[in-house]
């Protein structure tokens, strides 16, 4: 049975979207894709590459949402009465997507599950497209909420791809594809030799203690236009998106592990631990 990286990706697409759009979203439930009343779509084609799998979703964002979403990106400067996609449109869009998938892998990569091992996505192609080019059988409709307001996105799950959204799709048995293994004697060859090298493991961590890890703190982040900053001058104040009462996010080698408040100590920048986000955190969550 494969890992279920469902609410994974749900919490990325929403924390990314807010981020890039800034309103609040939320996911107001998924269901099997059937009829949805735009006719145009924007289709992001993102591949997927974990553990010897290549696999893929497609994103499917209507007509209406699509302009949404660049008139949002722009800080509302964006023709949302324009009525049809165009270039523009597509970047916009393709960025979005572009930073959801991004954000999807690293948090995915950092739950340290067995069968999703360096995972990696790539948007091969973005474009216009009719609502018959998109496949009903593999098809759901993600029902998100911007500020309340219906934003509804389309995402296909390749077939390899549908036992890790089980929450979503309701498949979890692994195709024969991905069961596959490697020959049986070379495998316990490898066993044999591994036991030997992990009778004490608390021996093999001793050796990476020292190792050096950057650790950051992330106050905040807002959307601006080049314009913008190409009028910044000195005493310029910039006003982030994250509330001052909102905690902090606490990163070790880009991960997020946890959130704080910020204290002084002794004369500099601190910050106070508040939660971890897995507490069972392990090395190799952390790029080791």
């Amino acid at each position: 049975m494969a890992s279920d990286l469902s609410n994974i990706f749900k919490n990325e697409l929403t924390n990314t979207l807010e981020q890039l759009l800034g309103k609040k979203v939320k996911i107001a439930g998924t269901d099997k894709y059937e009829d949805i009343k735009d006719t145009s779509f924007i289709e992001c084609n993102a591949k997927f590459d974990l553990k010897g799998i290549s696999t893929g979703i497609i994103f499917y964002i209507p007509n209406s949402s699509s302009l949404k979403f660049e008139h949002l990106i722009l800080g509302g400067m964006g023709e949302l009465d324009k009525g049809n996609i165009d270039d523009e449109t597509i970047d916009a869009v393709n960025e979005i997507v572009s930073n959801i998938c991004g954000s999807f892998c690293t948090v995915s990569n950092a739950q340290s599950l067995p069968d999703v091992v360096g995972m990696k996505s790539e948007i091969k192609s973005s474009k216009k497209v009719d609502n018959s080019t998109i496949n009903k059988q593999n098809s759901f409709i993600f029902k998100v909420l911007l500020d309340e307001e219906e934003t509804p996105l389309i995402i296909y799950f390749d077939q390899l791809f549908l036992p890790f959204f089980s929450e979503v799709t309701g498949v979890e048995e692994v195709t024969k594809v991905q069961a596959v293994t490697p020959a049986p004697a070379p495998t316990q060859a490898i066993n044999s030799h591994s036991n030997t090298t992990i009778t004490n493991p608390s021996k093999n961590l001793e050796l990476l203690y020292n190792v050096r890890l950057k650790l950051s703190v992330r106050l905040g982040t807002k959307i601006v236009l080049l314009k913008d900053i190409l009028r910044w001058d000195v005493g310029e104040i910039i006003e982030l998106e994250q509330m001052v009462n909102e905690p902090l996010e606490l990163l070790i080698n880009g991960v997020k592990i946890g959130e704080g408040e910020a204290v002084i100590v002794e004369g500099k920048f601190g910050l106070k631990i508040k939660r971890i986000i897995n507490e069972d955190l392990k090395i190799d969550k952390i790029g080791l």
